[in-house]
């Protein structure tokens, strides 16, 4: 009998907080904030469909309360499963600035995730991420947060959002934040082609990417991220449910790995596509044939791409090999 999926040690690289909230949750926290929340979809008709349904779904948590719940709840989501390591995405300015209260929602945020940790055994980092259609000033906010808290678990920002928005206008902060050690992760390549990539890499000094799906309509981009060794956060149920792939058997999931990219599994906005973690990779081995071996392939992928210490590697990588071991 093959192992457990959700006993399979995973790191989890992109997924965005706000989107992690259960339903249940969304609904109380609404009906207590006097907001309607979002109807639930299945698929979306573009990205600016989604944009909307998302900005419901962020309107929903206004209290520091809100904020905490929603960070412990999803310590407690991704250790079932089977997540031993997660570095999550959370839009702290856009929050701060709503709320009127610039630093209120990250360190509700950040009280929630050390709770959350402390009683699930979760390890987990945070990045900041900025809307591309948004001001440079809240970028820089970002930046200025992400600097704040940088001791309480905060280790990169991110540049997100449409991606028709181009990514010059932030060169500064990007260029700052690499100055001051923070890591840099953009979304890229997904809504926009191998430009948005090139951009992300040059003007973003990305470390990582997010998405990234298109960059195989540019071979000499492929060869390029390759030799660098810059790994890609592929979202397949995202991506479905956003209508930028058709369906899982025609994600190009399998060519990325075959042109040699560093490929990683993740869920990105699992509120809106149903996903978990554990269902990506359930869904990679059905769509596409693979072996235990793979999907081990695929989890080892994910903790070499992470930020995190070396003890957390190591630890994550005997706990995969020992899973891998029970199919034998």
């Amino acid at each position: 009998m093959a192992p457990d999926l959700h006993a399979l040690p995973k790191a989890h690289l992109h997924v965005h907080l706000e989107s992690t909230v259960r339903p249940d949750t969304l609904r109380e926290l609404a009906e207590a904030n006097g907001v309607t929340p979002p109807t639930r979809a299945d698929a979306f008709a573009g990205f600016r469909a989604f944009a909307d349904h998302n900005t419901l779904i962020r309107a929903s948590p206004r209290r520091p309360e809100d904020f905490e719940r929603i960070a412990r709840e999803f310590c407690a989501d991704e250790v079932a499963q089977g997540v031993g390591y997660a570095e999550v995405t959370f839009t702290a300015a856009s929050h701060g600035e709503r709320l009127g209260e610039l630093d209120m929602p990250l360190a509700a945020v950040l009280r929630g995730l050390a709770a959350g940790s402390a009683a699930t055994g979760l390890e987990y980092r945070v990045l900041l991420d900025h809307s591309r259609r948004q001001s440079v000033d809240r970028a820089w906010r970002t930046l200025e947060l992400a600097l704040r808290y940088a001791d309480q678990g905060v280790i990169g920002i991110g540049m997100a959002g449409d991606e028709s928005y181009p990514l010059a206008p932030f060169a500064g902060v990007c260029a700052a934040a690499e100055r001051e050690g923070l890591h840099r992760v953009h979304h890229a390549g997904e809504a926009a082609g191998p430009e948005s990539i090139r951009e992300a890499l040059t003007v973003g000094r990305a470390e990582r990417l997010g998405h990234a799906i298109r960059i195989l309509d540019d071979p000499e981009l492929v060869t390029e991220v390759a030799a660098l060794g810059v790994p890609l956060e592929v979202c397949p149920s995202s991506n479905v449910a956003l209508g930028f792939v058709p369906s899982w058997p025609e994600h190009p999931l399998p060519r990325l790995r075959e042109a040699g990219l560093a490929v990683t599994l993740n869920t990105d906005i699992p509120i809106s596509s149903a996903a978990t973690l554990t269902g990506e990779y359930e869904m990679a081995g059905k769509s596409f044939g693979y072996s235990d071996e793979v999907l081990a392939e695929l989890a080892l992928a994910s903790v070499a791409a992470s930020f995190a210490p070396e003890r957390t590697k190591r630890r994550l990588r005997a706990g995969i090999a020992h899973w891998l071991a029970e199919d034998r």
